[in-house]
């Protein structure tokens, strides 16, 4: 028996009339031969999903695809230019910053004012009056304006107005993207809480590692058009191709799965380990065409590739996420210590870091003419976002000396796509926590 479907959109569209002068509009209005002076902006385009109730499902894209227009229709902030929105359910919406707020109702006053819009009474939000100004720990402030807010704590009165009204279902826009983390993780607990509950959540997030871990099925927008729908870990995938440009090649890849080709079909997915029955890693990856080699001879790097969280060959990686680089080295002559190594640099140049098989310890035997060993360094991406140039090498000392069987410089890129950048060449991961002491 399936679920029940409380959100169901059916070839939504949403258009916007642009206008390049504001009296374009007057002059539209009044044109007795109804002569149009805008242009049609297609916020959405024939948009069909549906969600159904205990769900988490989570709506990404790049900016301008429609994802918060679709939920301020969901909620009944915007209405469709044509197609159906059916809500089953109870809903709380904590969208963009300031919304549905007024700004000089204080905290308290907007409380009451939210609840009584979600159809509360005032006895009603006399009872969840103390677990919403718990949750949101902004103390005397709840007696001031919310204009004099910040925005973290702008935030905290929101969240917990909007997840502690016992919503069937809860929208999240953003929003966490805005205060400490100690908050933003109460928030998530606080979610997975309501969720065990069955409350349905849909969110909207920049936040890779958050749609990950907390989705149960993630749609896929762009440029106000549904591409795809499915398990967390692949949207982002997809996501990702989107980010850099590769549309052809992911149209191309929901035709060949809509077609019945398996993502696991020899050819379509690398494995952690041996050959790939379809082919090179490398062919799956931008490889540069110009790219510097040396070497000996006596050792080959004939293969390579970049592996993200999901084993997938990509040379996008999401910071934060764990990756692995291979290599493929065939020897052509015996040799007692290989060493195997790689080096990330910035565009520029510049070695921001690397590692090899010495340095870490590995056992590495001794191979003969003919051997193939598979390496694979596995990792997790702290670099800022941006471009990056990976090159490695096999190498080892005889007699004292170092020797290069092979050298690869600057052989593939790779893109690093971050939703927060810190300042320098890599992120230390802080944990921040403020606390304000009143003086004397």
């Amino acid at each position: 028996m399936s679920a029940e479907r409380v959100i169901e959109i059916k070839d939504v569209t949403k258009i916007y009339k642009l206008y390049d002068k504001p009296i374009d509009r007057l002059k539209e209005s009044m044109s007795l031969r109804h002569r149009s002076y805008h242009k049609d902006f297609y916020a959405l385009r024939g948009l069909s999903f549906f969600v159904e109730k205990g769900q988490t499902v989570g709506i990404i894209g790049t900016n301008g695809s429609g994802k918060s227009t679709i939920l301020k229709i969901i909620t009944g902030v915007l209405t469709p230019t044509s197609g159906e929105v059916s809500v089953k359910g109870k809903i709380s919406a904590l969208l963009e910053l300031g919304a549905g707020f007024n700004m000089d109702y204080t905290g308290i006053e907007n409380i009451y004012m939210n609840g009584t819009m979600m159809g509360y009474s005032k006895r009603e939000m006399d009872d969840k009056l103390a677990d919403i100004l718990d949750f949101a720990e902004i103390g005397d402030f709840v007696h001031q304006p919310v204009k004099t807010y910040s925005s973290g704590m702008f935030v905290r009165l929101a969240f917990a107005l909007a997840i502690n009204v016992e919503p069937e279902i809860l929208i999240v826009d953003e929003a966490l993207s805005v205060g400490d983390v100690f908050f933003q993780s109460k928030c998530y607990r606080r979610m997975e809480e309501i969720r065990k509950n069955g409350t349905t959540i849909v969110m909207v997030t920049h936040d890779m590692g958050s749609i990950i871990k907390y989705c149960d099925k993630v749609i896929l927008l762009n440029k106000g058009e549904y591409i795809a729908e499915g398990p967390a870990g692949r949207m982002v995938d997809l996501y990702k191709k989107i980010l850099a440009g590769q549309m052809e090649s992911l149209r191309e890849e929901l035709a060949a799965r809509r077609e019945g080709v398996s993502e696991d079909a020899p050819g379509r997915r690398a494995g952690a380990g041996g050959s790939e029955p379809g082919g090179l890693m490398r062919e799956k990856l931008t490889i540069n065409a110009n790219r510097e080699e040396y070497g000996d001879g006596r050792a080959e790097i004939f293969d390579l590739g970049l592996l993200d969280a999901r084993g997938n060959l990509t040379n996008l990686l999401l910071k934060g996420e764990v990756f692995t680089i291979r290599e493929r080295i065939r020897f052509h002559a015996d040799i007692e210590a290989p060493i195997f190594t790689y080096t990330i640099k910035d565009r520029k140049g510049t070695e921001l870091t690397g590692t090899n098989t010495l340095f870490e310890g590995a056992q590495v035997k001794p191979v003969k003419a003919g051997d193939i060993y598979d390496v694979a360094f596995t990792q997790k991406m702290t670099l800022q976002g941006g471009e990056y140039l990976l090159s490695m090498s096999c190498t080892g000392f005889e007699g004292g000396e170092h020797v290069v069987y092979h050298r690869l410089y600057d052989v593939a890129n790779i893109t690093v796509i971050s939703n927060k950048n810190t300042v320098g060449i890599y992120d230390m991961e802080p944990e921040v926590k403020t606390v304000l002491n009143g003086g004397g």
